[in-house]
């Protein structure tokens, strides 16, 4: 089994999907079939974003598997908190639904900054 990852996004927001193949596409091969699909699909997708719609691409014309959230058969939240650990119930939607919560009082708050490491020190 022979595992693929695309990647999106920019400096704020990045996102990534897992695909396996059995057989082995070499990695030159997987980037321009990906540049192919990604040319015929950049305007019309239907999925929350781009890499999903390339991978279901894949999906259905390469042999690739994508490895989605629907296709989970488990997750488990782990933490060095006891009581944030726990096995979420994948049918009732509550991995989205903590982490839009803050359930077991995560701090799932984040804090940006741009950094241009090529300007220099103001100081």
């Amino acid at each position: 089994m022979h595992f693929y990852e695309l990647h999106e996004g920019d400096a704020e927001q990045f996102f990534d999907v897992l695909m396996f193949r059995e057989e082995e596409m070499d990695a030159d091969e997987f980037f321009t079939i990906v540049q192919s699909i990604r040319r015929q699909v950049q305007d019309s997708y239907e999925t929350d974003s781009l890499i999903e719609a390339i991978a279901e691409e894949l999906e259905r014309n390469y042999g690739f598997v994508f490895v989605s959230d629907d296709r989970l058969t488990a997750a488990v939240n782990v933490s060095k908190v006891e009581d944030d650990n726990f096995l979420a119930d994948l049918d009732s939607g509550e991995l989205e639904e903590d982490a839009e919560s803050g359930a077991g009082d995560v701090d799932y708050r984040a804090v940006y900054a741009d950094f241009e490491p090529t300007e220099p020190d103001p100081n």
